[in-house]
């Protein structure tokens, strides 16, 4: 457990579970404040996505969701908005989780980057009907790759990626048509997907080129979940709810400090958001 280790290392202590768990236990106020917390009433962009872990409930193993968003200011600082435990990941459940966001005081979201499950999107821009919906190009790459034998896998993967690595919509289009003339008789539920997804998958290419990085892939939010499962990794299954949060928490808290100052390359960012989204930008004349 990372608080365990650090007593280890910086002071050589040695605790027991129980003691251990009693120590921690005195954050559980701060963590319920922490997930209360008032928001900014702007985001420019949002990731979502869930983590899974096994937790004991009543001596019987359970996987369960901790559902996960991570937000940019318009200062271009990365902000772990919230996290909420779930029975499983959901589109029900992460409606009531943008409810919250909206009780919490988020009035508009310019870009919600998600993977690709099912009623997610719609829940996304029924409740923040301004909201443009990203699906992750990486998840559905992925999905694609299930599908694809190994014989066919790399020829077929450099023709899906052409796709997404055009430099606009229009030539996405023509890549994903000569893809289907080659294997779309053979794959006809790779290019369904596709072709279903399409709106949300291209919705990258009406936007500027920094910006178009940021948001195709939610690598942004895959990244916090790595350095919170160095700290999770080693646990079986977690005793509680309680004592998984409670490691998330001090996880996050440890990357916030690692992330102090702007992500990469926002002045860019910043100046295609502002083009883009000018009549919903909260403007600051102490921003440049």
């Amino acid at each position: 457990m990372l608080f365990r280790s650090h007593l280890k290392e910086l002071y050589g202590i040695e605790v027991s579970d129980g003691t251990l768990s009693a120590i921690t236990d005195r954050i559980i106020p701060a963590i319920k404040e922490w997930q209360n917390r008032p928001l900014e009433s702007v985001y420019p962009v949002i990731w979502l996505d869930a983590m899974h872990f096994k937790v004991r409930d009543n001596g019987v193993v359970k996987t369960k969701a901790i559902y996960s968003i991570l937000g940019v200011s318009q200062e271009g600082e990365k902000e772990v908005i919230g996290i909420y435990f779930g029975e499983h990941e959901s589109s029900v459940f992460w409606r009531q989780v943008l409810h919250e966001l909206k009780m919490r005081g988020v009035e508009d979201i310019f870009i919600a980057c998600i993977d690709n499950l099912r009623g997610f999107g719609d829940a996304i821009e029924d409740i923040f009907p301004l909201t443009d919906v990203q699906l992750c190009l990486v998840h559905q790459m992925r999905n694609s790759m299930k599908y694809i034998s190994d014989k066919d896998l790399k020829p077929m993967v450099n023709d899906l990626k052409k796709i997404y690595k055009a430099t606009n919509e229009d030539m996405a289009k023509h890549y994903l048509t000569e893809a289907e003339k080659i294997w779309g008789e053979k794959y006809i539920i790779i290019f369904r997907s596709w072709h279903n997804n399409w709106e949300r998958l291209t919705n990258f290419f009406k936007y500027p080129p920094a910006l178009r990085k940021v948001i195709y892939t939610t690598n942004p939010i895959e990244s916090y979940h790595r350095m919170v499962r160095k700290v999770t990794k080693t646990k079986g299954a977690f005793v509680s709810e309680d004592a998984i949060v409670k490691q998330i928490y001090l996880a996050t808290i440890n990357a916030q400090n690692r992330w102090n100052g702007s992500i990469f390359g926002w002045s860019s960012v910043r100046r295609d958001l502002k083009d883009y989204f000018s009549n919903r930008f909260l403007t600051n004349d102490t921003l440049n």
